[in-house]
């Protein structure tokens, strides 16, 4: 009795969970649900939880993983403003959006066909955006004059316009460059160009440079004749006040030749014992002489 109790109750636990599988479902909160009935999407359900449904084959449960999804677009060539071939290759994250209108458009919602579809639409958009720019825009040694964040998002914004066009249901959250190449066949005439447009930059500086200096040169010499004539002017004036002052000395010097011998002499010595100080001289070189014989009397 105690036997057919316990089977009965497992039995009963066992149809329950049955039961239960059949007419209820569970949404995680990664997921977004979509429930078909017969075959035509009828309702979605994002927030996590249990919720009721009615068994196959009236109606199916399909779970859809609404974080982010990653990849990464093949390199493929596409030509720049300026008709230089470019390799490029860009990551794109996206998610879905609209449960309801993304699963109808991909066959069971398969993530799989949307990514294909998806980089379609992304290659178009870089090939539109990257035909609007420059070689110099990608590969510059100036990091100012590099423009990837506009590029960038211009690709998105024309991606996105793209999806809300065609109504998928998906959004795309970020979209950046991840490589960038040149062709074999191109790369030779870009470095050429590269080396062209750097040795014209290289004798503008150059030529800069030499019209600095010569500037600076000429105003060196301007300043120097400045104060050459200034020098000249000065020495010139110094010389004319002496020979004024030698021409106002010399009559009276004239009437007593030995006495204005002497006094040179003397003023001579004078100057030369201003400070305590050893000389070493000759006696027969005047002033010193005065030290070798005694001086005349001066006459009055």
């Amino acid at each position: 009795m105690k036997r057919n109790l316990l089977t009965l109750v497992i039995g009963g636990v066992l149809i329950f969970i049955f039961v239960l599988l059949l007419f209820v479902f569970q949404v995680r909160q990664s997921e977004v649900v979509v429930v078909t009935r017969f075959g035509r999407v009828d309702r979605e359900k994002s927030e996590p939880g249990a919720y009721v449904r009615w068994p196959w084959p009236i109606e199916h449960v399909y779970k859809l993983d609404q974080r982010i999804q990653n990849f990464q677009d093949k390199l493929t060539e596409t030509i720049t403003l300026d008709s230089i071939n470019l390799l490029t290759s860009v990551y794109v994250g996206w998610r879905i959006t609209d449960a309801k209108t993304f699963f109808p458009k991909f066959k069971d919602g398969s993530v799989t066909v949307a990514e294909r579809m998806l980089e379609e639409v992304v290659t178009q958009a870089k090939t539109a955006a990257v035909g609007k720019h420059r070689l110099g825009d990608f590969v510059n040694e100036n990091e100012k004059d590099l423009k990837f964040d506009e590029i960038e998002t211009k690709i998105k914004a024309l991606a996105q316009a793209q999806l809300q066009a065609n109504n998928w249901g998906v959004s795309i959250e970020y979209l950046g460059l991840e490589r960038l190449g040149l062709p074999e066949s191109v790369t030779q005439a870009v470095f050429e160009r590269m080396t062209a447009e750097r040795k014209l930059l290289a004798d503008k500086i150059q030529f800069e440079g030499d019209a600095k200096a010569q500037e600076i040169r000429s105003s060196a010499e301007r300043q120097a004749a400045e104060v050459n004539s200034r020098a000249n002017a000065e020495a010139f004036r110094i010389r004319g006040e002496g020979e004024a002052v030698a021409a106002e000395v010399l009559p009276v010097f004239q009437q007593n030749p030995d006495l204005a011998t002497f006094l040179l002499k003397t003023e001579a010595l004078e100057s030369s014992l201003k400070e305590r100080s050893i000389l070493i001289f000759d006696q027969r070189t005047p002033p010193f002489d005065l030290f070798s014989s005694p001086a005349a009397k001066p006459a009055k």
